[in-house]
């Protein structure tokens, strides 16, 4: 008899099957439970190590011994005349399927019931972090005057149309957000809900808001509904709801229509222009508006692979419409960020005066415009006078809107890049307390705390990042993991974040510097190191700014700074934000850094501005850098 048959007579093959589908169901089940008992960390290792380590005598158990009417004998005892392995394999068999059945029906519940619970706690959760510290003991008035748009579901025969209800949502949000005295809760936030089984009072409630306002649209060739209704959180009562029928054409009238009535319904008082009109789309054009919320939708994802799709349906709706000063906005956004999500190699130069171009026609047509002044703080040079352009730049947008996200996002960022970390994190703040659950904003808040040595602030925050979707989050969890002396889980994270980054670099270089950089030896290092060499020595590639801060963990800083000088010319937010923190001490201690700062033409900004946090200026004019 082969030894195969002999596994299978004795079944060892069933017990082994047996075993390891009932090991999977004790951990699914132990995940879920030992946290809801508050379990020490180590609880759910032991359970692992434990059904681990009694997998091979629960196999040597059943080659050794047979179940008989007489109860359990060695095998060798047995004589074959009176073994019942048959019956027992079919026992077997029928607790392999029972176990099963139970596996796959806790995996529905987890799926369906428990985990859009935990969604729902985390967004909770994260809502109330950004809270102001004087909210802290005991939970705030929510205000009468509050109110969430949560998008509208698609009911067209067309999924593709998706984009269209999101945008009517989207634009009914922005009108009620510039109503005096009304709180509107941020759109990332609302839109978190999105396919969601939530009640609308949990919705309300996670987002500190007194009502609710859901709908859908139904868009059929010319023809459109959109169906409202504005519900009370505290009791889930509904105060009014409404269908609107009409042509595609008069859709922005319809949304006209639902904002005004929302306005009524909650006793505001409109003045003004407010009170002619709330919903301004910028075109009354609708195949344009059509282009532009798609457009929207790639960013507001940021959809690295359809970015340049995103720029041609602007380029059509600014053809059908000329003046849509929100199209040539948009397209200016969604242009400065395209070398950063595509990769692909850019003439700088080229690529800065088309992206100022298009926002500099949206100014012209609508002055009041926050974004394309944004547009123009985010895209100046990363050195000399640009540093001050985009300072000023970004104060005119704050000025225009103090409470547009990407504004106070991206003007943070420029205050990072600058050594004003301290006013960075505040605007990041001030944007997180609007729309507290924008991944890139709770990514970089938590980057900040993280480099200011507080993990214990910026690990939350960057596992919410990681939890909505952003994955670049896996970079800074991998340090946190790497600092508690988990290299196995710090390189995993790690590479989960930087994958894009790595689509160009020779092959490899992703896990060299994943272990170069993270337990790993001077060979490691090395090799890292070579593949990063390889990449610069080509002229026509694109150098991320994230590139310098690995150098920096490679152990080569003054390289770094000189990579960061010469070669990257696009977003260099995270390597200035190390630098300049900190964690950066080291760098700053370098006797190339003093240079650095004069190339770069930071004491121009200063001068005028004052120093940055870890800076002071002597009396012979130089500044010094702790």
């Amino acid at each position: 008899m082969t030894f195969l048959a002999e596994l299978k007579r004795r079944n060892v093959i069933r017990m082994a099957g047996l075993y390891l589908v009932g090991a999977w169901l004790i951990t699914q089940v132990a995940a879920t439970l030992l946290p809801v008992f508050e379990a020490p960390a180590w609880a759910m290792k032991a359970v692992v190590g434990a059904l681990a380590i009694g997998f091979i005598p629960a196999i040597v158990f059943a080659w050794v011994f047979e179940l008989t009417p007489e109860g359990l004998k060695r095998d060798a005892d047995v004589p074959a005349s009176e073994s019942i392995g048959p019956q027992v394999a079919q026992r077997l068999n029928r607790a392999i399927i029972v176990v099963l059945l139970l596996a796959l029906g806790y995996f529905a519940f987890d799926k369906f019931v428990l985990a859009p619970r935990r969604e729902a706690a985390l967004v909770a959760v994260t809502t109330h972090a950004v809270k102001s510290e004087d909210e802290g003991a005991g939970h705030p008035a929510i205000s009468d005057k509050s109110i969430a748009v949560l998008p509208f579901v698609n009911m067209s025969a067309d999924k593709d149309n998706e984009f269209f209800s999101d945008g009517v949502a989207e634009e009914i949000l922005n009108a009620l957000a510039q109503v005096k005295d009304l709180k509107v809760a941020g759109r990332t936030s609302s839109f978190q809900f999105k396919g969601k089984n939530e009640s609308l009072t949990t919705i309300g409630n996670a987002l500190g808001v007194a009502h609710v306002l859901e709908g859908s649209v139904r868009k059929q060739g010319d023809k459109v509904r959109i169906t409202a209704q504005l519900i009370r959180v505290a009791d889930g009562y509904h105060q009014w709801s409404e269908a609107y029928d009409g042509d595609l054409k008069d859709v922005f009238a319809l949304q006209e229509r639902i904002a005004q009535a929302i306005a009524s319904k909650l006793q505001l008082t409109l003045s003004g222009a407010q009170a002619q009109r709330l919903v301004n789309t910028g075109t009354r054009n609708p195949d344009a508006y059509q282009l532009y919320l798609q457009a929207s939708s790639t960013f507001d994802r940021r959809d690295g692979p359809h970015m340049l799709e995103a720029v041609k349906q602007l380029q059509q709706a600014v053809t059908l419409d000329p003046n849509y000063a929100r199209a040539y906005s948009r397209m200016a956004a969604v242009y400065a960020i395209l070398p950063t999500y595509t990769l692909d190699p850019v003439s700088i130069v080229d690529w800065r005066n088309q992206v100022r171009a298009y926002a500099r026609r949206a100014i012209a047509l609508d002055p009041r415009l926050a974004e394309p002044w944004a547009v123009l703080g985010l895209t100046a040079p990363l050195s000399g006078a640009g540093l001050i352009e985009s300072r000023e730049d970004f104060e005119k947008a704050i000025q225009l809107d103090p409470d547009d996200i990407t504004t106070n996002f991206w003007f943070g960022l420029a205050l990072v890049r600058c050594g004003y970390n301290r006013a960075g994190a505040e605007r990041m703040d001030h944007g997180l307390s609007i729309d507290p659950l924008v991944p890139n904003l709770m990514r970089w808040r938590g980057v900040l705390y993280l480099r200011d040595g507080d993990i214990a602030h910026a690990e939350p925050l960057l596992k919410r990042a990681w939890t909505a979707g952003l994955r670049l989050a896996g970079r800074e969890l991998g340090e946190i993991a790497y600092r508690r002396g988990d290299n196995a889980l710090a390189r995993r994270s790690w590479l989960e974040g930087s994958r894009d980054l790595f689509s160009r670099m020779p092959p490899g270089t992703n896990e060299a510097m994943a272990s170069g950089m993270f337990g790993g030896n001077e060979s490691d290092r090395q090799r890292a190191l070579a593949g990063v060499d390889a990449y610069l020595a080509r002229d026509d590639v694109f150098v991320p700014g994230m590139l310098s801060l690995w150098l920096v963990n490679l152990g080569r800083g003054a390289r770094a700074m000189e990579v960061e000088r010469t070669r990257v010319q696009i977003d260099n937010s995270d390597f200035m934000a190390y630098l300049f923190s900190p964690a950066g001490k080291s760098l700053r201690a370098l006797p190339e850094f003093p240079a650095y700062l004069k190339a770069k033409g930071f004491p121009a900004l200063w001068d005028k501005y004052g120093p940055p946090d870890m800076c002071t200026k002597s009396a012979s004019g130089d500044y010094a850098c702790q």
